[in-house]
C-alpha cells in the first residue's frame, strides 16, 4: 500500500469527514497528530512556495492553536494520492460563528497563501472542495454544535492572480454561497535580469548612481561582507543577531518589535530550523569593518526570493544599513540564478526605488447559503456599514471644525 493510501485509510479510521465524488474523495483533517502524514504531498503540492511549505505552516499551527480547530481538507484520488490541500483552521466567533481561515495569519504576516492543487488537476481540486463545502453538512441547522459545518470562510493574503483561488471563488459561487472580495495589501517584487549591471539599468540615474557609490565604497572594497548561514550550528547565533537589530530599531522608533512577542519568536526559531533543512531559509548577516550592522531572515523557492524580517544597527544608520544589505541580497540573488526578488507586503517608498512592482492581494469571504448564516452575514455587513458612516460623519465634522477655526 502506497503513502498516500496508508494516510488516508488512517484519517477515515478516526472518523474524518469523508465526502466521494466519482474518481475523488474529500476529507478533513481534524487532529494535530495527523498533521505530520501529510507532509509528503503537502510539500510536493506546495511547489516550493516557502510560505504553503509544511514546514511553515504547521510550525505556525504548533505555537497559534490555542482555541483554534484544525480544520484541514484533502482532495484525493478513490487509490489515496492526495491532489489537493486546503491548509485551515476552525474558530468559533460570537460575530461570524464557526470561520475558517488559512494557517499562517495573525502577526505572522504570511503573503501568497491558498490552496495547494496538483498542476493540471486545478479544476478538479476546485470542484471536489467547493462541492464539499456547499453540501449539507449534519449540523448545517443547529449553530450550538460544531461538527462538521461552518458559517463563514475568511482568506486572508491571496495573490489576485493565483488562479486556483479565481477558480475556487467562481466555483462555490456557482453553488450559491455568497462571496465576497476586497483589496488587501500589496506585495512588491522585482522581476530579476540575468546580471547585475542589467539590473542597475532598470534604475533611475539617481539611484543607480547612489547604488554604484554604495557598492564600490563598501561591498566591493571588502568594508562591509554578507555573511549568509547555511550551517544549522550556527543558525541560533545568526537569528539572535537578527533578533538583537530588529529590537533596537524598533524600540528607537517607540515600537515593540516583533520579537516581544514569544509566540512568534518561538515560531522563527522552528520554523527557520525546518526550512534550513529543506533549502528554503537564508539567513544574511552584513558586517562593516567586522560589526554586523544588519540583518535579514530570506524564504526562498520557486526561484524566488522572499525578504521576510529585517534588523539593522540604530546608531550607524548613516551608512545606510538597510539599502546596503538590500544591495547586498540582490547581487546574491541574481548571481545564484533566483527569477524574482519579493518585498513582500507594503508599501515603503524604498521598494519602488529599487524597481520592485507592486503585486495586489484580495481578501476573500464565503458564506454558505444556508439562511442562518445569511442572516448572520448582512447583520455583520449592516453594522460594518454603520460604524464607516459614522467614522466618516465624525472625520467630517473634525475637518469643518477645522476649517472655521
Amino acid at each position: 500500500m502506497d503513502h498516500a493510501r496508508t494516510v488516508r485509510n488512517k484519517f477515515e479510521h478516526k472518523g474524518s469527514n469523508l465526502v466521494q465524488v466519482a474518481a475523488m474523495q474529500t476529507y478533513s483533517v481534524n487532529e494535530t497528530a495527523q498533521l505530520a502524514e501529510l507532509e509528503p504531498s503537502w510539500n510536493r503540492l506546495a511547489a516550493g512556495n516557502p510560505f504553503r511549505s509544511w514546514q511553515w505552516l504547521s510550525t505556525w499551527w504548533e505555537h497559534y492553536s490555542d482555541k483554534r480547530q484544525l480544520w484541514i481538507a484533502v482532495v484525493a484520488e478513490n487509490d489515496g494520492t492526495v491532489i489537493g490541500i486546503a491548509p485551515w483552521f476552525r474558530q468559533r466567533c460570537r460575530r461570524h460563528g464557526r470561520t475558517i481561515r488559512f494557517l499562517g495569519g495573525g502577526e505572522i504576516y504570511s503573503d501568497y497563501l491558498g490552496i495547494l492543487a496538483q498542476r493540471g488537476r486545478e479544476t478538479d481540486v476546485t470542484a471536489a472542495l467547493a462541492g464539499w463545502l456547499s453540501a449539507p453538512a449534519p449540523d448545517a441547522f443547529d449553530p450550538h454544535r460544531d461538527g462538521t459545518g461552518w458559517d463563514r470562510i475568511a482568506l486572508f493574503g491571496v495573490d489576485r492572480q493565483d488562479p486556483v483561488m479565481q477558480q475556487f471563488s467562481q466555483r462555490m459561487l456557482e453553488l450559491g454561497n455568497t462571496v465576497n472580495r476586497r483589496a488587501g495589501p500589496s506585495c512588491w517584487r522585482i522581476r530579476l535580469p540575468e546580471t547585475w549591471e542589467d539590473y542597475l539599468a532598470l534604475l533611475s540615474k539617481s539611484h543607480r548612481k547612489q547604488v554604484r557609490r554604495l557598492d564600490r565604497r563598501l561591498l566591493e572594497s571588502g568594508r562591509a561582507q554578507l555573511h549568509t548561514i547555511g550551517d544549522l550550528r550556527k543558525l541560533g547565533s545568526g537569528l539572535q543577531t537578527l533578533v538583537t537589530l530588529h529590537q533596537r530599531r524598533r524600540q528607537s522608533l517607540g515600537q515593540p518589535g516583533c520579537f516581544s512577542s514569544d509566540a512568534f519568536a518561538a515560531f522563527i526559531d522552528e520554523s527557520s530550523r525546518r526550512l534550513l533543512e529543506t533549502n528554503q531559509l537564508r539567513l544574511h548577516r552584513l558586517d562593516l569593518d567586522g560589526r554586523p550592522l544588519a540583518a535579514e531572515l530570506h524564504l526562498v523557492g520557486g526561484g524566488v526570493n522572499y525578504a521576510y524580517q529585517a534588523g539593522v544597527d540604530p546608531d550607524r544608520l548613516d551608512e545606510q544599513p538597510g539599502h546596503l544589505i538590500t544591495i547586498a541580497t540582490i547581487k546574491q540573488a541574481i548571481s545564484a540564478g533566483k527569477s524574482d526578488f519579493d518585498f513582500l507586503r507594503g508599501d515603503e517608498p524604498y521598494k519602488a526605488h529599487f524597481r520592485a512592482e507592486a503585486r495586489d492581494s484580495i481578501e476573500l469571504r464565503f458564506v454558505p447559503r444556508r439562511a442562518w448564516a445569511q442572516v448572520r452575514h448582512r447583520t455583520s455587513v449592516a453594522g460594518a456599514t454603520m460604524k464607516d458612516w459614522i467614522r466618516q460623519g465624525l472625520q467630517k465634522t473634525v475637518q469643518a471644525r477645522r476649517a472655521s477655526e
